[in-house]
């Protein structure tokens, strides 16, 4: 397929632009503390994210959504991660570089995430500065990825649609989510998600660095 073409590229925030990983996984080891429940490693959280803060807890917590601690537990990370979210949060190698020279090129960049809206608006606003035209998280009222809502909202913004628009994600949930807004993906291999596992899941075109993507536009 060819990506030159297009004028809005979309890209999801947790383990595509930013490595966020840690900070959720202390985070939520904290709310887990708090409540008495047993704590989760790296590699588990790397596999409960990428479907919003409500269902990482879900899958983190012994009985999900019927244990009883579970909405206390949910208040907590919150809470938690509303404070520390740039504890140890930082781009991945080439990210700023990738955004600038796509700015240069003319593309019109936004992102779509299923972290909550103000910490996705703050997080670009911090490291992204002007190169993204539309930041949107989760919404009250919103449907979150796969839901098609979020990513048809930043087409609006950026003025673009379907036929001129790309989304880039590190996870089956963000392919999903491009094929229910009716356009392409491209699955990034430095995320929290492995090749053969978005294979699996539908993942068509990919990218291993954030220098081989500019190529790709």
């Amino acid at each position: 397929m060819d990506f030159k073409e297009k004028k809005g590229i979309i890209f999801d925030l947790d383990g595509t632009l930013l490595n966020t990983l840690t900070d959720l996984k202390n985070s939520l080891n904290d709310a887990l503390e708090k409540n008495g429940l047993p704590q989760r490693t790296t590699e588990e959280v790397r596999r409960f994210v990428g479907n919003g803060i409500a269902t990482l807890v879900q899958r983190a917590i012994p009985d999900g959504r019927d244990n009883p601690k579970f909405e206390a537990v949910l208040r907590d990370i919150r809470q938690i991660y509303a404070k520390r979210c740039r504890d140890t949060t930082a781009p991945y190698d080439g990210i700023p570089e990738l955004l600038q020279k796509l700015q240069e090129k003319g593309y019109r960049l936004a992102v779509v995430s299923n972290k909550p809206d103000a910490q996705v608006k703050k997080l670009c606003g911090d490291f992204f500065g002007g190169c993204i035209s539309a930041a949107i998280g989760q919404q009250d009222g919103v449907p979150l990825k796969p839901a098609a809502a979020p990513l048809i909202a930043a087409m609006r913004m950026l003025g673009t649609g379907r036929n001129d628009t790309v989304y880039v994600g590190d996870s089956d949930v963000d392919v999903l989510t491009a094929q229910n807004a009716g356009i392409p993906c491209i699955s990034v291999l430095w995320g929290f998600r492995d090749y053969d596992f978005l294979l699996a899941n539908g993942a068509r075109h990919f990218a291993h660095s954030p220098a081989e993507m500019v190529q790709m536009f």
